[in-house]
């Protein structure tokens, strides 16, 4: 009697890709460094699992110095979009930890892994996704995972809260005037003296958008290279660390380091920096030079000089003729004019001017001709930005404004003619585009 052949089985092929990761750079420059020890591991796993069709896909998918906090890694992608391709049958890892230690992310991973009948698989805890005890055990790891993940970053923000009480440097960008040396800030002497004189300016202008342009006109450039605008000095002059202390989180303590500024200085910027820019304009404001000085003509062509009066605590300021200065009143036909009712009609001819279409056109052309990025929607938007912050200027920063701007004011018993220089508005348009104008404060 003849034997029958007995029926041959056929194994069905599983693509399997192994997926390696390491958090930190350490040791991947070694010849056989983590990432070949997992692939090592993985690999005879694999070749274990031969006879159930299990083969290695030749694509290797590696991240060595990344997070697994983060599903954004370039080989972890490589491998998700080789799933969405058909390419892959079976993930194989060292742990599951090398894949993800969030376990909001590994959702992510099994949901993509299900939708394309793919089965992840960890070498050292052996199980797989396609059981129901599979994904309990996984649940279980991954929270662990998440666990231990969610304490070391709870014992370092300790640790570095610790730290910064005791008033130790704990890395970051190093302030402006200072250098590390074996982890600690010391005072760079060149630097510190740049800070220290910005203090005593602020303290002397009260004004940042003042000391900001000069600090650009004279050319001072931060650490990293660029030049000083009003964002930098209110970050200069409210950290605490040039009064020697350490801040964590809000509070301040002692510092390991010197001091740079000492108190007496740090409370007159503060108290400065408390007002608001409408208060500190208002108290300045007498102090100012008059808006008109130098501009103002009556119908005579002679000049008109700034004069004020005081009744009680009251301050009154004029413009007054000089020709009734030298022969007296019924000289002019103008004698004097109220200085605030001058200067407001002025200022309300400058910002009928910002708003004109045709002065915004030229004034981009004549500005395109020096810098060539310039739009028009950029010379637009920075004359617009004039008039609902020029009640913000401090009275000095109004002065400078009006003297770039207009060349003459001539005044006469039916009105007033104010001449504008014509490159005037192209130079002030250019210097609010480069950031060296803003709010007073």
């Amino acid at each position: 009697m003849t034997k029958r052949p007995e029926r041959s089985t056929i194994v069905r092929k599983h693509r399997c890709a192994i997926y390696t990761r390491q958090s930190s750079e350490e040791g991947l420059e070694q010849e056989f460094n983590s990432l070949h020890a997992q692939r090592e591991a993985c690999e005879a796993f694999i070749a274990s699992q031969r006879s159930e069709g299990w083969v290695l896909v030749r694509d290797q998918y590696d991240d060595g110095g990344i997070s697994g906090g983060t599903l954004e890694r370039p080989g972890l992608q490589r491998l998700l979009d080789d799933i969405e391709d058909g390419l892959v049958d079976v993930v194989v890892v060292y742990k599951i930890d090398r894949l993800s230690r969030s376990l909001a992310d590994f959702a992510k991973l099994v949901e993509v892994f299900d939708r394309n009948g793919v089965t992840f698989v960890s070498v050292t805890q052996s199980f797989n996704t396609t059981t129901s005890m599979g994904r309990l055990t996984l649940n279980i790891l991954l929270s662990f995972a998440q666990f231990e993940r969610e304490v070391t970053a709870e014992r370092i923000r300790d640790k570095v809260a610790a730290s910064r009480r005791k008033g130790m440097w704990m890395g970051g960008n190093v302030p402006w005037g200072y250098d590390v040396r074996d982890r600690k800030l010391v005072v760079n002497e060149a630097e510190a003296a740049v800070v220290r004189s910005i203090f005593e300016r602020f303290v002397a202008t009260g004004s940042a958008t003042v000391l900001a342009r000069e600090l650009r006109q004279e050319g001072v450039r931060t650490r990293r290279g660029s030049l000083v605008d009003k964002k930098t000095l209110y970050r200069l002059l409210s950290n605490r660390v040039y009064l020697g202390e350490a801040v964590h989180e809000g509070q301040s303590y002692p510092g390991e380091h010197d001091a740079i500024i000492d108190r007496e200085k740090w409370d007159r910027v503060h108290a400065i920096l408390q007002e608001s820019p409408r208060k500190r304009a208002a108290r300045t404001r007498a102090e100012a030079p008059a808006l008109l000085k130098g501009l103002l003509f009556g119908p005579d062509g002679a000049a008109f000089s700034p004069t004020h009066t005081r009744k009680g605590d009251r301050l009154y300021r004029y413009y007054i003729s000089q020709t009734v200065l030298k022969h007296g009143a019924g000289a002019c036909p103008v004698a004097r004019v109220p200085a605030g009712e001058i200067e407001a009609a002025v200022i309300d001819q400058l910002r009928a001017v910002f708003r004109q279409p045709e002065i915004v056109a030229g004034t981009w052309k004549a500005a395109r001709a020096q810098d060539g990025d310039v739009t028009e929607a950029d010379a637009r938007a920075a004359l617009q930005q004039l008039d609902p912050l020029w009640d913000e200027f401090f009275p000095a920063e109004q002065a400078r404004i009006v003297a770039l701007l207009v060349e003459r004011v001539d005044i006469g018993t039916d009105g007033l003619n104010v001449r504008l220089r014509v490159d005037g508005l192209t130079g002030l348009t250019l210097e609010m585009l480069d950031g060296g104008i803003g709010e007073a404060a």
